[in-house]
């Protein structure tokens, strides 16, 4: 509609200041001593939906972090749209590796630099501004309501009980989720699931101290040893992963799905020039795409132990650790998963070390049906300000609450995200295009009006 358009256009410069100013929150949910940074960034997303024209909002205490809830409700009759987003970030480390500050949002070539610019603020931020479009031109067609969480990248420890304890005031039609993202923006498409997740921190200890390795090398089991030979024996020569029943729950991608997939844009050389690497790697058989996509994965998220500092020490240490991650797929269900690898893990440590195994978080995986209203709403959305239709892909990623807000709820989850795959999310530098953020909110309202229309 041209006057959403042209309120947008009037209001662009301040939506956008609006963001780096909410960016300059370092609202890090995995640190304790950003608590009052949480509850700053809490109170400021309440403020800006009160502004944009919800008649309700309010900070709802967790025993983490607060969820911020808001709502807009114009006439029972109509559709209830539940809008998902979380306003905590990652950690910024390595604090060496930015190339401006990650709390100081810095605009360069047309894109924002900042930690959360993408995941999740800017993306959760363009339904605020879509709202406020849609009050300030008289035209909401839905019933809005928000739950903005704190804990999204801490695996959603609360959000469970919220959501359970809070059935009736989250009832919904459908719950929107802008926190993925899209093949590029001439090649716009929608992610139709998101892959499942698991995560597990393993210790390996060895003797009761750290040992002088000349004394005692060779003599005494080395952890960092036994942890590396443990790893690496977690994938085979093909790079499929080892662990016994890994893959039974597995629901293979049809050959129609493959097909579809295959429809994204992608240029091999491309893609490793961006990465900076000379040859990819990845599970025997399949591409690129299906290996981030529709095959489940197993990966090492950080490894460490023994002597670190500057210079040497000739230490043959106590203790080593890793944390590791699976992303998983349809029908893979994640507390299944783990109970496996923790099993496993256990299994293959030979007697010379003592092993520890602490499960963290995870989720399940989750998948859009294409033929449903939800989705074609979403589609038909993109290409009414895209022009062209969407193509259905899987993200690789992981929203850990979405399989439990459709049991718990009854309503289907649909995904309608602006971000880029080389947006640096959870990495330095992460980024977000100013144009992806404008054009998210230019699309939103097209979501709410096609949904409506469909829904009549």
């Amino acid at each position: 509609m041209q006057a959403w358009k042209d309120y947008q256009a009037a209001n662009k410069d301040r939506f956008l200041d609006e963001l780096l100013e909410l960016l300059r929150i370092p609202s890090v949910s995995a640190r304790s001593e950003h608590k009052s940074d949480m509850e700053t960034c809490a109170a400021a997303v309440k403020e800006r939906l009160l502004q944009a024209g919800a008649d309700k909002a309010e900070i709802v205490a967790t025993p983490g972090h607060p969820v911020v809830y808001a709502e807009k409700m114009i006439d029972p009759s109509k559709p209830v749209v539940l809008v998902y987003g979380h306003y905590d970030v990652q950690p910024a480390d390595p604090l060496e590796l930015w190339h401006s500050g990650p709390f100081e949002p810095t605009i360069k070539d047309g894109k924002i630099f900042a930690r959360g610019a993408c995941d999740d603020k800017g993306q959760f931020y363009m339904h605020i501004k879509a709202l406020e479009t849609l009050m300030q031109t008289n035209s909401l067609p839905v019933n809005l309501k928000f739950i903005i969480e704190g804990e999204e990248e801490v695996g959603s420890p609360n959000l469970a009980d919220f959501v359970k304890q809070n059935k009736e005031l989250l009832k919904a039609d459908v719950i929107l989720i802008s926190d993925t993202s899209m093949i590029s923006m001439d090649a716009p498409s929608i992610d139709v699931g998101v892959r499942g997740l698991t995560y597990i921190e393993i210790e390996v200890t060895g003797a009761n101290r750290d040992l002088h390795s000349g004394v005692y090398g060779g003599a005494v089991a080395n952890p960092i040893t036994i942890l590396a030979k443990m790893i690496a024996s977690l994938h085979d020569a093909d790079n499929h992963i080892t662990i016994p029943g890994f893959y039974d729950d597995v629901v293979e991608a049809t050959k129609d799905e493959r097909a579809a997939l295959a429809q994204a844009p992608y240029n091999e050389e491309v893609y490793k020039q961006e990465l900076g690497v000379n040859a990819l790697w990845g599970e025997k058989g399949y591409t690129t795409n299906e290996r981030t996509g529709i095959r489940p994965t197993l990966e090492i998220n950080g490894i460490w132990g023994g002597y670190t500092g500057e210079g040497s020490k000739t230490v043959l240490p106590s203790k080593a650790f890793a944390k590791i991650s699976c992303r998983l797929v349809p029908n893979q269900k994640s507390d299944k998963m783990e109970k496996l690898l923790i099993d496993h893990l256990y299994k293959i440590a030979p007697p010379s070390v003592q092993v520890k195994v602490s499960p963290h978080h995870g989720g399940d995986p989750y998948m859009t049906p294409v033929d449903s209203i939800e989705y074609k709403a979403a589609a038909k959305a993109i290409e009414a300000t895209f022009g062209k239709a969407p193509v259905p892909v899987r993200g690789g990623g992981s929203i850990p609450i979405t399989a439990l807000f459709e049991s718990e709820l009854g309503c289907k989850v649909v995904f309608l995200g602006f971000g880029l795959d080389n947006d640096n999310l959870h990495s330095p530098n992460e980024k977000y295009d100013i144009a992806n953020f404008y054009k998210g909110i230019e699309t939103i309202p097209y979501f709410h009006q096609f949904y409506a229309e469909m829904k009549a």
